[in-house]
């Protein structure tokens, strides 16, 4: 088995109905997970997540918490399986499931962090209400400088830097309108993305201060494993400075693409995303060259789980 192993956990838009449910009947772990998730949400999660409706399962509040679960139990059966991961990272909400397999915080604290910021997002959705775009076929420089111009206009960011040409941007509706249109007069692409706020920009700065405070009776340990994080795409050691990245990352830009170049520069060999649905296979496929030896697998119930352990052990 390859020593140089990735775990990585996706996050919201990963959502489907029915998932993780092999994994609950079959692993006490997972089953355990689902029952916790309840108990902090104070509702039935894991009926959302094996049944929907799906425009509930959507919701933020509901969706931050039910893919956590999901993520966790399917790390909880790798784990059981006897594999861990070299260096894990998390896309924007995924990030707590990769703090808990780097050993900085424990599977019940980060459903407690990620019910939390649930209705933190959500609420400031609701007060500042924006929008998000996906600009396809231009490098993060070019629309950096797009961004630039339209930014006098009002609130306005890089959300996600996903792939070397596949950038979200995020903000109020006129600044990001007029980004769509200046876009579109280049011959580009920028698609209207369906979600229910404005995420990873100035619009939700009122949140910061009050998750902060919420995480201060939240144990952090340094971790155990190497994590490398959204805002910076490097590493932290020091529990109290994790905690300032995680509050910050509710307005930081996802350097996604930073951290799988930097895991294949330190010779990352093997990707596993962990948890529902191949979003960031997607991305990664995007991402690695394809003359790259490396491997790409995604584990998000028992089928994928076996045969990822068939093919690396």
């Amino acid at each position: 088995m390859s020593e140089k192993i990735a775990f990585l956990f996706p996050g919201q838009g990963s959502q489907s109905i029915g998932m993780g449910q092999d994994i609950i009947n079959e692993i006490s772990e997972a089953k355990e997970i689902f029952e916790q998730v309840d108990d902090i949400c104070r509702k039935p999660i894991s009926k959302l997540c094996a049944e929907g409706p799906m425009d509930e399962l959507t919701l933020t509040v509901n969706l931050q918490p039910a893919v956590t679960a999901v993520s966790i139990a399917c790390l909880a059966a790798l784990n059981r399986s006897g594999v861990s991961a070299h260096v894990s990272a998390g896309h924007s909400l995924g990030e707590y499931v990769a703090l808990t397999s780097s050993g900085v915080i424990s599977p019940y604290d980060a459903l407690r962090l990620v019910n939390k910021r649930g209705e933190l997002m959500h609420r400031e959705s609701l007060s500042h209400p924006g929008v998000m775009a996906a600009v396809l076929g231009m490098d993060i420089d070019e629309v950096a400088q797009i961004v630039e111009r339209a930014r006098d206009k009002g609130v306005l960011a890089i959300a996600n830097h996903n792939t070397a040409e596949q950038i979200v941007i995020t903000g109020e509706e006129k600044p990001l309108g007029r980004v769509v249109e200046l876009i579109k007069e280049m011959g580009k692409k920028a698609i209207p993305l369906k979600v229910s706020g404005a995420w990873h920009c100035d619009l939700m700065a009122d949140a910061v201060d009050e998750f902060r405070g919420f995480m201060e009776d939240i144990p952090f340990e340094a971790p155990k494993s190497i994590m490398l994080f959204n805002a910076t795409a490097g590493t932290e050691d020091d529990p109290a400075k994790i905690k300032d990245i995680m509050a910050n990352q509710l307005t930081s830009r996802v350097r996604w693409y930073d951290i799988i170049v930097r895991m294949m520069e330190d010779g990352i060999d093997t990707f596993v995303e962990v948890g529902p649905k191949k979003v960031l296979t997607g991305m990664l496929k995007k991402i690695i060259p394809r003359e790259s030896d490396s491997k790409v697998y995604n584990v998000e119930d028992i089928k994928s789980l076996n045969q990822f352990l068939e093919e690396v052990r």
